[in-house]
């Protein structure tokens, strides 16, 4: 479906004895003449468009939304234009079964605001702001009434993942403090600008910047993977040297770390367990260890001895960790080496 009526370019010649500064990061792309209509209608289009999406309306008993979907080229990519007040816009795995993702959209927030769902995460789009939607994935586009417009460029997803990787998939907020923000911003506002047709090498600079962002989100992604093991791998080496110290804990290794308490646990949940408990089996695997080894003859190798020998200063809270993890109190680990 391909309709340019109402649809024209935001920028309006200018004189050049007069330049006029032109904020790229926020000014609208496009302007285009919403009107009430039932939201099947809009539904209908919008699948004609963008793919099975579901519209809930802000206004259920009314049934109906002011909104338009229109359709324009931009280079050779199709390029939806889409107003709504609506309540939100969801595609759920059902939809995704029925009409499988081709594409990777490109949403530019045009006017107004709307919260983007996507695996487990959720961004707020405010007029500049750009998003890269995954239609193979589930999403969740939520206004909340407020009169909206979204600009969205239908990437395939197949050629993208050929260009860029699997970087570019699973939905991606792009950052509006990069550099390359607004160059992506910048070459936008020229395609959108004078002709709406425009030659496809228009469309190639915009994909090499764009490309040129994925490749920096991955480095960055890289170096704060390496950051994050240095971080846990001098974490665990920590805790294997002091653990014997019954005043060591979480907020001291994080001291030793450089790096907040929240942080330390963040990195511990690649392990799948907190700090603490990681410091608590390191002194229980010790205690053991330590009944194994000798008798008690001497009076220095007791079960208390080695309880606070092996960092715990509550002798009572050491017998029931031990239990708990090793299903027997300690005395009968040392009944078995006497035997």
């Amino acid at each position: 479906m391909s309709n340019l009526d109402g649809i024209r370019p935001c920028s309006e010649p200018v004189d050049r004895m007069r330049p006029e500064k032109v904020d790229l990061a926020n000014s609208p792309l496009v302007r285009t003449r919403a009107r009430a209509q039932s939201v099947d209608e809009l539904t209908s289009n919008i699948r004609n468009v963008c793919g099975d999406f579901e519209i809930e309306p802000a206004d259920v008993s009314t049934g109906r939304v002011i909104g338009d979907v229109s359709t324009i080229s931009v280079s050779r990519f199709e390029t939806a234009i889409v107003s709504l007040n609506a309540k939100r816009v969801l595609r759920d795995k059902r939809m995704i079964r029925r009409d499988p993702g081709e594409h990777l959209f490109l949403v530019v927030q045009d006017k107004g605001n709307c919260w983007i769902h996507q695996n487990e995460t959720s961004v707020q789009l405010t007029p500049g702001d750009m998003y890269l939607v995954d239609s193979a994935h589930s999403s969740e586009f939520v206004y909340n009434g407020v009169d909206a417009r979204q600009v969205s460029i239908h990437l395939p997803r197949e050629e993208m993942l050929h260009r860029f990787g699997r970087v570019c998939t699973g939905g991606i907020a792009i950052d509006r403090g990069d550099p390359l923000f607004l160059a992506m911003r910048a070459v936008l506002t020229k395609i959108f600008s004078d002709d709406i047709s425009v030659a496809p090498h228009h469309g190639e600079a915009f994909l090499s910047i764009l490309g040129a962002y994925f490749h920096s989100v991955e480095h960055q992604e890289a170096l704060r993977d390496r950051t994050s093991k240095g971080v846990l791998s001098r974490a665990l080496s920590l805790i294997d040297r002091h653990a014997m110290d019954p005043d060591f804990g979480p907020q001291r290794l994080a001291e030793l770390l450089q790096v907040s308490p929240r942080t330390l646990q963040r990195q511990f949940g690649m392990l799948g367990e907190p700090v603490g408990r990681r410091l608590l089996a390191v002194r229980l695997e010790t205690a053991r260890a330590r009944l194994n080894a000798g008798d008690e003859s001497s009076g220095r190798n007791t079960i208390a001895a080695v309880a606070y020998e092996s960092g715990f200063n509550d002798l009572s809270y050491f017998y029931r960790a031990f239990r708990e993890r090793f299903g027997m109190p300690p005395g009968d680990i040392r009944k078995k080496v006497s035997l």
